[in-house]
């Protein structure tokens, strides 16, 4: 039974509607700030082999819409009514990509068929292992990053393995939180459920069976109607995440050839960087349409066609190429918490093959960089422990050829919400001091790159631990277009008007401090597009009005002279005369990677890792940073045969 255009999209609204019910469910009964503040959570339904449909708009985290839980369900040798399912392991079904992240999914059946699956995710904030929050670069194997389960059933016909769940909440921090969590999310899959029931009242099970699938066809055929639209060609981009270890890192390269032809888009990343011995690895198991592998061309396929069905349809015109042991495609048991910093920057990737593609349509590069700061603590009053995220720290948005970019939080971070001072100060004791925007962390341009945040709060206890996942961009810069400049680098500080107590933390993101103590974290700024010096001076002088962008700043970057708070003509117009025209390349990267691809051409990496890649995964990273030791000037096939030679075993 086909539906027909209106009956299908009456349909569409259903389903979301399905979604954005389970969603209400989650977020109003979820225990943790994480949740029910940050929204990092989905929700949605799926096949029964695994596609998902339909995912809410309004909440959770959007960037997971072609999750397919396809490998998950497999794994599941039968299924019953009332069943649920949960892993959380990043290597069993390739649906959970890290730890913290729980998966559910329940059988939906009709007459004793199985017509559906309701899915969806949260981010724990804790899930035990080495480090509160469980997460942390510091990491080297995915066992040292908590409890995981294998694909297993937490119900069976309706009843609770209490083992199962007294196993996973005996190897967490805080086992209420975990379990309240846990109970929002399995509320939210019955209500998936019901819902799904109600639609199969309203279609009939023909309808709602054939419903489904015309919906996967239908956002395939509309992202395939976006690529048109895309100039064919081959575009290539790289980008780099500052450091590939704990400490004393070398930098690491996220690499793209993005092959546009008709309506279909393929993606080679084999020329990033080996799995790391840290814990940035990409658990994506080799599948060619991942959705962390695409999360920067959804946003890009919603923003060009607003109107589009978001669902695992859109990644059928995509085919992504991966090499064994690569950092997007890394064997057990690397460590993988910190994907959400690799997902971060991938998505630069992407956005700089498209802005290749698309010059007069594509945003600068967004800030980048996703500080999500947890502090683990005691009450000084009560001696209660207390565990929980206090914000996401986010930049801003990249420029767009025609506006500012949006400051404090977007691009590749606008799905994580704020959390207000006063919930943050109620969840745990911190005293907030500062929450603003960062003047002068813009990328100057003709339209500026989104500004940074600042949070500083002073803690009360000894044995704070304070972790910040995802710390970078503390040298390498979002960059900025077509004579945009580069945005501000990120800074992380202990005591930071204290000269006698000040620790600058760079990208650490596992400290311990004491009563007293205050930390203060400053995200990255975005990337600014166009001339800085085409600029109207009543924007700039707005933006110094505002604060958003100092005197000194205004003269330096925009050539403007604010005198008494006013813009001074005569000199503007002297000062800009005098001004160089920006160099004639597309991109800025900033003095730190243009520094760096003087000592390491990027011929010169690219042959580094494809010398790499026909070593074993083992001696990858090692092998990598010994020849890092011969910079610069590295000559990659003169140092790889010394290397060889020194280390016999490898011939």
């Amino acid at each position: 039974m086909k539906l027909d255009g209106v009956t299908l999209q009456i349909f569409a609204d259903h389903a979301l509607a399905v979604a954005e019910g389970m969603a209400s469910t989650l977020y109003r009964t979820a225990h943790s700030t994480f949740v029910k503040e940050t929204e990092d959570f989905t929700t949605g339904i799926a096949t029964p082999e695994g596609q998902t449909y339909a995912a809410p708009n309004s909440l959770g985290s959007n960037w997971f819409v072609g999750l397919d839980y396809g490998r998950a369900i497999q794994l599941i040798a039968q299924y019953e009514e009332g069943d649920i399912c949960i892993t959380n392991d990043p290597y069993s079904g390739n649906v959970c990509t890290h730890t913290p992240d729980i998966h559910l999914w329940k059988p939906i059946f009709h007459d004793g068929e199985l017509i559906s699956f309701a899915v969806g995710h949260i981010h724990n904030t804790d899930m035990g292992g080495a480090v509160p929050a469980s997460l942390s670069r510091t990491l080297t194997e995915v066992v040292q990053e908590g409890i995981r389960i294998t694909p297993a059933k937490l119900y069976k016909r309706g009843v609770l393995n209490t083992e199962l769940l007294e196993i996973l909440l005996s190897n967490v921090r805080l086992r209420e939180q975990n379990w309240g969590d846990l109970k929002a999310q399995v509320a939210a899959m019955n209500t998936g459920a019901n819902k799904v029931h109600e639609m199969i009242a309203r279609f009939g099970i023909d309808g709602f069976r054939s419903g489904m699938y015309q919906l996967l066809d239908y956002s395939e055929q509309q992202t395939r109607a976006v690529i048109r639209t895309i100039p064919d060609g081959e575009y290539s981009f790289s980008d780099f995440i500052d450091e590939d270890a704990a400490v004393a890192g070398v930098p690491c390269r996220l690499a793209c050839t993005m092959t546009i032809a008709g309506d279909g888009i393929t993606c080679d990343f084999r020329r990033s960087d080996p799995q790391v011995s840290a814990s940035m690895n990409m658990p994506t198991g080799g599948f060619a349409r991942h959705t962390l592998l695409l999360i920067g061309i959804y946003h890009v396929m919603k923003t060009l066609q607003p109107d589009i069905t978001v669902n695992t349809g859109m990644t059928r015109p995509f085919n992504c190429l991966l090499a064994q042991g690569n950092i997007l495609n890394p064997e057990y048991p690397a460590a993988v918490g910190m994907r959400s910093l690799t997902a971060t920057r991938l998505q630069d990737v992407l956005f700089g093959c498209l802005s290749q593609a698309l010059p007069d349509l594509m945003p600068a590069a967004p800030a980048g960089s996703i500080s999500i700061m947890n502090v683990m603590t005691s009450d000084p009053k009560t001696g209660r422990r207390v565990m929980a995220a206090v914000n996401p720290l986010v930049g801003g948005g990249g420029a767009m050829p025609f506006a500012d970019g949006p400051d404090g939080s977007g691009g590749n971070a606008g799905t994580l919400k704020n959390t207000p001072v006063e919930i943050n100060e109620l969840e745990v004791p911190i005293r907030v001091l500062r929450y603003h925007l960062s003047p002068d962390s813009g990328g100057p341009g003709r339209w500026r790159g989104g500004l940074a945040t600042t949070f500083e709060f002073e803690v009360f206890s000894p044995n704070t631990i304070i972790t910040s996942r995802n710390r970078d961009r503390t040298r390498f810069r979002a960059w900025g277009v077509r004579g945009g400049q580069a945005g501000a680098p990120s800074r992380y500080t202990v005591n930071p008007d204290r000269p006698e107590r000040l620790r600058e933390l760079g990208n650490t993101d596992i400290v311990t401090v004491g009563p007293g103590d205050i930390i203060r974290i400053t995200s990255s700024g975005a990337g600014g597009w166009g001339d800085p010096l085409t600029r109207p001076t009543g924007l700039v002088a707005a933006d110094v009005a505002y604060g958003f962008v100092s005197e000194t700043a205004a003269e330096a970057q925009y050539g403007v002279v604010i005198r008494g708070g006013e813009v001074d003509v005569d000199a503007t117009q002297a000062l800009r005369a005098s001004r160089p025209a920006p160099a004639a390349t597309h991109f800025a990267y900033g003095p730190e990677r243009e520094a760096f691809e003087r000592d390491l051409p990027v011929a010169d990496y690219d042959r580094m890792v494809e010398l790499l890649q026909t070593l074993p995964v083992s001696w990858r990273f090692f092998i990598k940073h010994r020849m890092f030791d011969s910079l610069p000037g590295m000559r990659p096939d003169v140092v790889f045969a010394e290397l060889k030679a020194e280390y016999p075993q490898l011939q």
